[in-house]
């Protein structure tokens, strides 16, 4: 049986992070630039029912998968798959997990291993997952990531496409009339979007008209964004971007490093840029001038200048 793999993107949220999990519409894509990548391959040598993980970026070397604690994501991933596929026990196999997407840096990392690991997995045992088979289970394993996802991660991870998502309705994907550049910069800093999402709960429920009010502009906000890439006026971004920074400062989930990587973005002849994904560290995206082809790369290095540990310039549509 030959060894089978899978891979999956990473992603930006353009617009309406926080919001989203508040019944608000968000927009991201994907980023092809960065992926996970999953090799499922026999293992004639270890007993039925056995597999080893080997996925150096969270230390696991030939790790045994019933050795991991039930709500690893990875142990969650592979029990799930193995349900959906109704492969139990499964043959034995080796999983092998790498990733060329920072962690924890707001770029979907967990979701995309975890869509890479289902995909793998479930056509190496002759039973490959469709798309919402995969996204159902990659959701799941967001739980443990994220506390309480929006699904936002998952969905325009599994399905590779832009997406205007509203937490609950079906899926909707995004026409990019006109192509627009982004340059994503990376904090350094490890973004705890579990613990900025609950935080964000915990200040809604103590101000609950103040933050319907700040949800409800970001909602707006996204809106405006979805008609501009819509109708082919990414121009109008810029100041969007800005805007919606700006409602994510009021809301606490910022901090002096995003907020300074914004500023130098914006100095740096950037249209607009805000931070993306749940805040306190990871990214953020800075929208380059259409009519200057040298623009990205002077806002990648003034970024990099500034201190981020990366940057990626993505072509979006």
């Amino acid at each position: 049986m030959p060894a089978t793999t899978a891979t999956a993107p990473g992603k930006i949220i353009l617009f309406g992070e926080h919001a989203v999990v508040y019944g608000q519409p968000a927009l991201a894509v994907p980023v092809p630039a960065v992926r996970a990548r999953a090799v499922v391959s026999p293992a004639p040598d270890l007993p039925r029912g056995e597999i080893r993980i080997t996925a150096p970026a969270v230390a696991l070397e030939n790790a045994p998968w019933h050795g991991l604690p039930p709500d690893h994501p990875l142990a969650k991933a592979i029990a799930l798959t193995l349900e959906a596929v109704n492969a139990t026990p499964p043959p034995a196999l080796r999983l092998r997990l790498s990733s060329t997407i920072p962690v924890a840096a707001g770029l979907g990392s967990g979701a995309a291993v975890t869509v890479a690991l289902a995909r793998a997995l479930s056509a190496f045992l002759g039973h490959p997952l469709d798309n919402a088979s995969v996204n159902v289970i990659a959701y799941e394993v967001e739980k443990i990531h994220h506390g309480t996802p929006s699904g936002i991660d998952n969905t325009v991870i599994t399905y590779a496409q832009p997406v205007y998502f509203v937490r609950g309705q079906p899926l909707r994907t995004l026409t990019v009339r006109r192509p627009f550049t982004v340059v994503i910069a990376d904090s350094g800093i490890p973004a705890p979007t579990a613990e900025a999402v609950s935080d964000v709960r915990r200040a809604a429920q103590a101000e609950p008209e103040r933050f319907q009010a700040l949800f409800a502009a970001v909602g707006r906000v996204v809106e405006a964004a979805y008609q501009a890439i819509t109708h082919g006026t990414p121009e109008a971004l810029g100041p969007l971007m800005d805007e919606n920074h700006a409602l994510l400062q009021q809301m606490g989930v910022s901090c002096p490093t995003l907020d300074r990587l914004v500023a130098t973005a914006r100095e740096a002849g950037a249209e607009g840029a805000k931070l993306s994904g749940g805040g306190r560290g990871g990214n953020i995206i800075a929208l380059a001038p259409a009519n200057a082809p040298e623009a990205a790369q002077a806002i990648a290095r003034a970024l990099e200048s500034a201190g981020a540990a990366r940057t990626i310039i993505a072509r979006i549509g």
